[in-house]
């Protein structure tokens, strides 16, 4: 079976529809219902009747995509799904034929059917290669390199990556556009979220957190290690923290997504603790259990995976004291932005 990578939307917006409906999905909703192209120049010609003014590298890039989503990929196929808002990766094996589709939602059409063999797995668990495979800015591409169908498995079965070298091809089995079309600031977070993952393990994240809320102005009572009663930090606003709003914050280092059980004790602690507001900060992210329920207690609680965490991170960086910024060593630079996203 071949492995493949789809990408459920630019900045991941088709995410939870693909997970809760067990689907992959792409874009390019203009060109309709599929199901009747029967070869790759009929849709060229469908392609070039809808986007009369694509650039040609563009319009034969996204072509050899579509078709590979349409045609190329086999029931029985492994495919990724880049976990964008999550810094996650799904994993599962495809298990229908190209469908249209107009009952979920506005931007969900083109599907393919999925079974999930694991719906969130860390990216720092596989290999610096595979993860500048999953970066391309391509919707759809086929791992082949480095035995990346065999690594990705066993990772989705519970095995973590090493590997620093494979590539992702082109739809049409074209290496020359990878370099090109690699999201360059998404490698350089992978990059960081391992040397977090290396240098702030166990109790030190919950360090690294009362760092993060320091930088922007609360002030905090940090637990050391040992037992903490349901709470890592506390909060306030102002010089002495008495100013609202309080908050009790609680840090999880594991690689496996927190669980519900966490999130209703940390609620209770702040009852105890007479806090106005909470934050859940999970290394290995949530489970959907806790995702549900902390909608429903979105004005009490934040949650923070590993991306919510090195966004606030970057945004407070240069206000992080210098111990901290002496173990995360980042330097911000500029660069021009691919064509892909201009």
């Amino acid at each position: 079976m071949a492995l493949w990578k789809v990408q459920a939307g630019k900045y991941g917006e088709q995410i939870d529809v693909a997970l809760q409906n067990d689907l992959v999905t792409i874009g390019w909703d203009e060109l309709g219902d599929l199901s009747g192209i029967r070869s790759r120049e009929g849709l060229e010609d469908l392609y070039k009747r809808v986007y009369p003014d694509a650039p040609l590298k563009t319009a034969y890039n996204q072509i050899g995509q579509i078709w590979a989503f349409r045609d190329r990929i086999a029931v029985n196929d492994y495919v990724v799904l880049p976990l964008k808002n999550r810094s996650a990766i799904a994993v599962g094996t495809v298990t229908a034929q190209y469908e249209f589709r107009k009952d979920l939602g506005d931007a969900v059409h083109h599907i393919r059917r999925v079974k999930w063999i694991a719906k969130e797995i860390p990216r720092t668990n596989f290999g610096q290669d595979l993860l500048y495979s999953f970066g391309a800015f391509m919707t759809v591409g086929q791992l082949t390199r480095n035995d990346a169908e065999k690594r990705v498995i066993s990772v989705a079965k519970g095995r973590k990556e090493t590997l620093t070298v494979a590539r992702l091809q082109t739809a049409d089995e074209n290496p020359s556009d990878v370099g090109q079309t690699t999201d360059i600031e998404e490698l350089a977070a992978d990059q960081i979220q391992e040397l977090i993952s290396r240098r702030f393990r166990g109790h030190k994240l919950a360090e690294l957190v009362d760092a993060v809320l320091t930088a922007k102005g609360y002030t905090t009572l940090y637990s050391r290690p040992g037992p903490d009663g349901g709470v890592d930090i506390l909060a306030g606003n102002g010089a002495m923290g008495f100013d609202t709003p309080h908050l009790c914050v609680q840090v999880k280092s594991s690689d496996s997504p927190a669980d519900v059980g966490l999130l209703r004790e940390l609620l209770g602690t702040m009852k105890t603790k007479n806090a106005d507001h909470g934050l859940f900060v999970s290394w290995g992210g949530f489970k959907d259990s806790v995702r549900k329920e902390g909608t429903s207690s979105f004005f009490q609680v934040r949650l923070w995976d590993r991306s919510n965490l090195l966004s606030e991170l970057l945004a407070n960086y240069d206000r992080l004291p210098q111990s901290i910024q002496a173990e995360l060593p980042l330097r911000r630079i500029w660069v021009v932005a691919g064509e892909e996203e201009l």
